[in-house]
């Protein structure tokens, strides 16, 4: 994997203690695109916000998003938005945690590996977006 983001939120996920979604907002503060205050704005959409919903990496990759491209800035937040659910689907078929970490304890070892895969994902397309945007800037 060649990408910085997803390099970044892969070791904040496995080795630094962050959640799915504060190791996408992590990373995109270690990358400078977000100050560091966003990180704990993250915290509580891990574990799909607690319900086991919407995937913590998704989550954390759409608060990127609306904070670079939402209101009174570009105004791109929610087409971004939709783009990257799609491109997400295309690889996993659906953002919801409790679909996507079927059959795992939510505690162990095995889904956090699983887990790191979504994380990785979820910034290699946030990355992606990000940096064609920033391009037309």
């Amino acid at each position: 994997m060649d990408n910085k983001l997803a390099q970044i939120a892969a070791d904040n996920f496995l080795n630094k203690g962050l959640s799915c979604s504060e190791s996408i907002v992590a990373a995109a503060y270690e990358t400078g695109y977000t100050p560091e205050e966003l990180i704990g704005v993250a915290t509580s959409f891990s574990g799909g916000m607690g319900s086991g919903c919407l995937c913590g990496a998704v989550a954390g990759a759409q608060i990127v998003t609306g904070y670079l491209h939402g209101k009174n800035k570009t105004n791109k937040a929610r087409a971004l938005a939709k783009e990257f659910v799609e491109e997400f689907k295309k690889a996993h078929r659906v953002t919801c945690c409790k679909v996507l970490t079927a059959g795992f304890d939510f505690h162990s070892p095995e889904r956090k590996q699983h887990c790191v895969n979504m994380v990785q994902s979820s910034a290699m397309i946030l990355s992606k977006i990000l940096e064609r945007e920033k391009s037309k800037v």
